[in-house]
């Protein structure tokens, strides 16, 4: 819908969105292949914009989730773009990007990727940009996603109950984005489940998980 009305329009940016949406829920049901080909397409459509910044994002999570390589270079190639880019009025309007969104989009694809180090220093970064002098958490739905995010890292470096604690944590305090929510949380339980077959704790938090 918000392609034709893009091509209607004669408005490059929102076709680009149109592809963008189609790309997000390629990628949350699992249609990665699909995912891929939406965010290429919108590339082309919208050029050298906030929303192909985020079209590449999406390109990279889909990619990294079909194990493809060159995910530092597509990453970076963003990063270089958002450089180049004005610093938005407003961060938290959906239809633009800023750094800080950048951090939390390579932790995704970082941890997807196997590549701990990145995806746990991405995850420090976000959650120390979205908490308020007084505690308080700007963007509960991020920090829960840097929660599940550490919770991976924990697990492969053979720390179960910080791993299952922190996928506990993101479970509870990240539901207002719930779709995206149980694809992050549902690739925890998996990890845990293929490293840790037959805990107690992993079992745990698939119940938790099926609760949501």
């Amino acid at each position: 819908m918000r392609s034709r009305l893009g091509l209607e329009a004669e408005h490059q940016e929102i076709v680009g969105w149109g592809h963008e949406m189609t790309a997000w829920f390629a990628l949350t049901q699992g249609r990665f292949k699909q995912a891929v080909d939406a965010a290429q397409r919108g590339q082309v459509a919208a050029k050298f914009s906030s929303v192909h910044v985020q079209l590449i994002a999406q390109e990279a999570k889909a990619k990294a989730r079909l194990g493809e390589p060159g995910l530092q270079e597509l990453l970076e190639s963003g990063r270089a773009m958002l450089a180049r880019l004005p610093y938005p009025d407003r961060p938290d309007n959906h239809f633009k990007v800023d750094p800080a969104k950048w951090d939390y989009y390579s932790m995704d694809v970082h941890r997807i990727g196997g590549d701990n180090d990145r995806a746990r220093a991405h995850a420090q970064t976000v959650i120390r940009d979205n908490i308020a002098p007084d505690g308080t958490e700007l963007s509960p739905m991020r920090i829960s996603e840097c929660r599940l995010t550490l919770g991976f890292v924990a697990g492969r470096e053979g720390d179960l109950e910080q791993a299952v604690g922190l996928g506990l944590d993101g479970l509870r305090e990240g539901r207002q984005s719930r779709v995206h929510l149980l694809m992050v949380a549902g690739e925890l339980d998996q990890e845990l489940r293929s490293r840790y077959a037959g805990e107690g704790m992993v079992r745990d938090f698939g119940e938790a998980l099926r609760a949501v």
